[in-house]
């Protein structure tokens, strides 16, 4: 598991010119438990049908009781699908699924390279 200090660099959909930093191991764990339950077709699923269907998936260690796992999720969602790697439906209510790209590795999970979330733990 990443060290509690290290982060990663999140964007989102709907802020395009907007970054921000975040815990690496909050938003691996929360990365690793959200695109396992989504569908690869749309319509998808509902944002609250996927937090029900991860929760029991994440660790008890970084989100007690499931403590500020809807941030998490909202974060780690707003930040898949703004790299391509989620969509959502175009109808009401925002329902997400998996595009081709959730699969480019083999075993199903994303490459967790360097180039691909950076470890900002260092920088100031």
């Amino acid at each position: 598991m990443s060290e509690p200090n290290q982060m990663v660099e999140i964007e989102s959909i709907t802020s395009p010119d907007w970054s921000g930093r975040v815990n690496r191991a909050k938003y691996m764990a929360m990365r690793d438990a959200l695109l396992p339950v989504l569908p690869s077709e749309a319509p998808g699923m509902t944002v609250a049908e996927a937090k029900a269907a991860l929760l029991p998936n994440l660790s008890d260690d970084l989100f007690p009781g499931g403590a500020k796992a809807v941030w998490w999720l909202k974060a780690v969602h707003l930040d898949l699908e703004a790299k391509g790697i989620i969509k959502r439906d175009s109808k009401r209510p925002v329902r997400l699924f998996k595009t081709a790209r959730a699969y480019e590795d083999p075993s199903g999970r994303l490459p967790r390279s360097p180039c691909q979330l950076p470890d900002l733990s260092s920088k100031t």
